[in-house]
């Protein structure tokens, strides 16, 4: 198993610089990324590092709430969507009796890593899809609408221009991933999460090994380093500062492109001293839109991927099901 690997390797990511007036060379350096690694950080995107800083701050207020007011966001308890606030882990005394529980069954051998963080989700794009009911109402004159609506403006100019390049990269024309991928039903899912500081980080996860199951993911976090990246039987430390956004290649994109772009294979670690957020937005597909291997590329090579209606993938894949 990938979580035994002790260790991370000194290597980064690749790094691409959008501002290279080459956009060829832009372009074949996002290809390679997504072949070899399925992760990349961009830098010189054109967001403004003043609306990443405003988003950040805002996200942090809310996470700094008491837990009432967060619980106005709830993800209620009958909800069969993702939309709103939940938590994974306990506070103050409880916190202590937990980790005191996990650390006799990791000693005991017979113990798996949990996870120990807290989310906030809602969609930003699009316009259609939005329900203000979960974004928070803490900021004054509905800062948090503004900078978030703006930032999701930006985050699907940047998405499909990535898209465009990765299409071109298979020889299809500019538009065929982001078409593959519901064209202008694609929605844009922001999670804010919140990993608190942990004493014992050989017994909790931020998040465990895995891939992301939509079809591109935009991170960017705080100055806390979490994400790590699986390449080569190693992990690797992401590096990242306050304007760099970190693009993780996702399964509907390696399953639409038949296995030529990877699949970025990654995980959060947590602190134990200090509180870690990160806020990702992940594109993807509505529930009813079917995804597989675009016709173009099966015409001549059998798929290796069978089509899915998105929202019967999901199941498959979170519940830790046969898929192909």
């Amino acid at each position: 198993m990938a979580e035994s690997v002790q260790g991370t390797s000194p290597v980064d990511i690749p790094i691409v610089d959008l501002s290279n007036p080459n956009e060829d060379l832009v372009a074949r350096a996002v290809v390679k990324a997504s072949e070899t690694w399925g992760m990349f950080q961009v830098v010189n995107h054109g967001i403004p590092t003043e609306l990443m800083r405003r988003l950040k701050e805002l996200g942090t207020e809310f996470f700094e709430l008491p837990e009432k007011e967060k619980e106005a966001v709830a993800r209620p308890a009958d909800s069969i969507d993702i939309e709103g606030y939940t938590t994974d882990y306990k506070k103050d005394g409880e916190a202590k009796s937990i980790l005191l529980s996990l650390s006799i069954y990791h000693n005991s051998g017979c113990y798996s890593r949990k996870t120990w963080a807290d989310h906030l989700f809602h969609r930003v794009c699009p316009p259609s899809r939005i329900n203000y009911r979960f974004w928070p109402k803490n900021s004054p004159d509905y800062r948090y609408e503004e900078v978030n609506e703006e930032y999701a403006r930006e985050i699907k100019k940047l998405s499909e221009k990535i898209m465009g390049w990765l299409s071109e990269g298979l020889g299809l024309h500019h538009d065929a991933l982001k078409e593959g991928l519901g064209g202008e039903t694609v929605e844009y899912l922001m999670k804010i999460i919140f990993y608190p500081p942990c004493p014992k980080l050989e017994l909790l996860y931020g998040a465990p090994h895995h891939t992301d199951l939509n079809g591109i993911t935009f991170l960017i976090a705080d100055e806390v380093d979490g994400l790590q990246a699986y390449q080569d039987n190693k992990w690797v430390d992401v590096k990242y500062d306050d304007s760099g956004i970190v693009v993780i290649i996702a399964d509907q994109i390696k399953r639409m492109s038949n296995g030529r772009y990877k699949s970025g294979e990654h995980r959060a670690t947590m602190d134990t001293v200090r509180t870690r957020l990160s806020w990702p937005v992940f594109a993807e597909p509505n529930l009813d839109h079917v995804v597989g291997p675009l016709p173009e590329l099966v015409l001549d090579n059998a798929p290796k991927f069978k089509p899915y209606v998105y929202r019967e993938y999901k199941f498959l894949k979170m519940n830790k099901l046969p898929l192909d």
